[in-house]
């Protein structure tokens, strides 16, 4: 409940010299819009080009493949961070890229343990991200300027799969290679201006976790993934 809330707007609008709208949503018409021209007009291969010189600041892997060789590329990408416990979203992608021997069979030859994230399973799904080596994901978008993943998060796509492993691998497309977060925060408005549902969580992830708060010294892996790599689908 939101108490004396007119009152209080009432104060404001009295103090600022004009009337109190709780109605209309305001226009947005700057003048200047500086946060919409940052790489304007750069196509997908050049924006490419600057999420890996951004990835190389940020301690991130970025490899490039395609589709069709996603998952010989997969699986070298999981040999190099030594198997083991793996985490994954249970998401028809992988399907749709041919990834399912991956982690029904070969993994498993390979005495890797692949857990799917499943509803049913509830808490167990965290449980068993926090102890996996490797942490793997699609990315809805990536933003260049920042060399940032955005996630969406629903009942079969659990945050903690991007968060919690030792190691975290992202899945991309080269389309879906944006400027900067304005466009992200952009699509995100069109959709619920559209009365879409938006996904549970939306997390933007820019590679390992680190931290500068120590004597302004970059320390990397403090509370997340330790290592990142990103996988570029660049026919895709």
């Amino acid at each position: 409940m939101i108490q004396n809330r007119e009152e209080f707007l009432t104060t404001i609008g009295q103090s600022l010299g004009r009337p109190v709208n709780t109605t209309k949503k305001p226009e947005r018409n700057w003048k200047y819009a500086p946060q919409k021209k940052g790489y304007e007009g750069l196509t997908n291969d050049e924006l490419l080009a600057i999420l890996e010189v951004q990835c190389k600041n940020i301690h991130t892997d970025v490899v490039k493949t395609t589709a069709s060789q996603l998952p010989q590329i997969l699986d070298q990408v999981v040999e190099n961070y030594n198997g083991g416990s793996i985490s994954m979203w249970q998401d028809p992608r992988f399907e749709q890229y041919q990834l399912q021997n991956l982690y029904n069979d070969q993994w498993i030859e390979k005495g890797y343990n692949v857990h799917l994230w499943k509803e049913e399973l509830a808490d167990q799904n965290i449980q068993n991200a926090e102890k996996a080596n490797i942490g793997i994901t699609f990315a809805e978008n990536v933003l260049a300027e920042s060399g940032t993943v955005v996630l969406y998060s629903n009942q079969h796509h659990g945050k903690s799969v991007g968060l919690l492993p030792t190691n975290f691998v992202a899945i991309v497309k080269k389309s879906t290679i944006v400027p900067r977060m304005t466009q992200v925060s952009e699509a995100l408005t069109k959709r619920v201006e559209n009365g879409e549902v938006l996904p549970s969580a939306i997390d933007f992830v820019s590679g390992p976790s680190n931290s500068a708060d120590i004597e302004m010294k970059l320390v990397v892996g403090v509370h997340g993934p330790i290592h990142a790599t990103y996988i570029v689908l660049t026919d895709q």
